[in-house]
């Protein structure tokens, strides 16, 4: 709990910036950099740390990826710039461990996994989380678009400010103790701009440089070359089959689909488009049927991490917005509890695409918070 005994800084704290250490996690982007440059401006101990998660010679010349090669150039030298210490830590065998094979093993059970999620959950806001707390740190900031709000019963998780900007879907995993001790400077801009403005006024190398777009080890989003080399056997040659079993066609391996595909599939001469409604690894099968196949209702969901004021299971159903995939708005829904941590999410409208290995994120119909979420899977 925070000493409320007189008044708190910016970052929720009863003494003086001077005296409040926040570590910066720096990915070597303008968010990250910007979150830096402004608490040390405003007179905190600021600590910028950044993970090399991933093989740091591959990437030296990689444009737009996070946490590799040029980018740790880029948080060294905001750091030196703004005149506060600067540590990069040698994450890569846990985000090999905890994030890539999962990725690969996930993509290759039929699922579509989402890696930026279990790396804030496993490598970012946990173990970097630990080290902030090690560094004797009395918070960790980072340069993520989501607000956190003091409610009732304590931090709360909301949606930034600038919707086309907010990475919610991504961050549901955050617990309330992680909560407690996170903050996000960003969330509150009306606009990208702003912060770009920000980067501008304090000088920084990186002002202008370009937004990642790719995961982070996924060169080019060439999925399946990522995956070829951890999982060669996924490449194995198989058959495009339709939802009866017969066999249309020929696949050079299932790593090169995904659920709701159409294009590319070499199926042609027919009257109604197919889709890939299935993948089957084990079967070395792609299934494919009509657009209408796509389109569900029910959404399992398991692993919650509720953010709510009482339990899940509290109650029988809970009336909210949820989204099943990280490009598409809320939708109305209801969720039916089966245990804390496990639920049937109910559409209002059956929404296609909707894919084990995807987050399903719960969002409040009224207001800005988020209740957390949970990841699909197959029933």
């Amino acid at each position: 709990m925070l000493d409320q005994s007189g008044p708190l800084n910016s970052l929720g704290f009863a003494k003086s910036p001077a005296d409040t250490r926040v570590v910066v996690a720096m990915s070597g982007g303008v968010d990250s950099s910007v979150v830096a440059a402004e608490l040390k401006t405003q007179g905190y101990d600021v600590v910028g740390v950044t993970l090399q998660l991933y093989d740091h010679g591959a990437a030296l010349a990689k444009k737009g990826a996070c946490c590799a090669g040029r980018d740790i150039h880029d948080a060294r030298r905001v750091a030196e710039e703004m005149g506060f210490p600067h540590y990069v830590l040698d994450y890569e065998n846990v985000f090999k461990d905890a994030v890539i094979y999962e990725f690969a093993d996930s993509y290759l059970g039929g699922a579509t996994p989402v890696p930026c999620i279990r790396c804030n959950e496993r490598v970012k806001f946990k173990d970097l989380l630990e080290t902030a707390k090690d560094l004797e740190a009395d918070c960790m900031a980072t340069g993520h678009y989501i607000q956190r709000k003091m409610g009732d019963f304590g931090a709360e998780l909301h949606s930034a400010a600038d919707a086309a900007r907010d990475q919610s879907y991504f961050l549901f995993s955050t617990t309330p103790e992680q909560l407690d001790y996170l903050r996000f400077p960003l969330g509150h801009l009306p606009s990208k701009d702003d912060t770009r403005a920000l980067a501008a006024k304090y000088g920084l190398s990186v002002a202008d440089k370009p937004d990642s777009q790719d995961i982070c080890f996924v060169p080019n989003g060439d999925y399946a070359s990522v995956i070829r080399k951890l999982r060669p056997e996924a490449a194995a040659p198989g058959d495009i089959v339709d939802t009866e079993g017969r066999v249309l066609a020929a696949h050079d391996g299932v790593i090169n689909y995904t659920i709701g595909q159409r294009r590319g599939l070499g199926i042609g001469g027919l009257a109604d488009p197919l889709y890939v409604v299935k993948l089957d690894a084990d079967a070395r099968q792609v299934i494919v049927g009509p657009k209408e196949m796509l389109a569900t209702r029910t959404v399992p969901v398991r692993e919650i991490n509720w953010l709510g004021d009482v339990p899940l299971d509290s109650q029988s159903e809970w009336h909210v917005a949820v989204k099943v995939r990280s490009t598409r708005p809320p939708t109305d829904a209801v969720i039916r509890p089966i245990s804390a941590t496990e639920a049937t999410v109910e559409l209002v409208a059956a929404e296609a695409g909707v894919s084990p290995g995807q987050a399903c994120v719960f969002y409040d119909r009224d207001s800005s918070r988020i209740f957390g979420g949970g990841w699909i899977h197959k029933g």
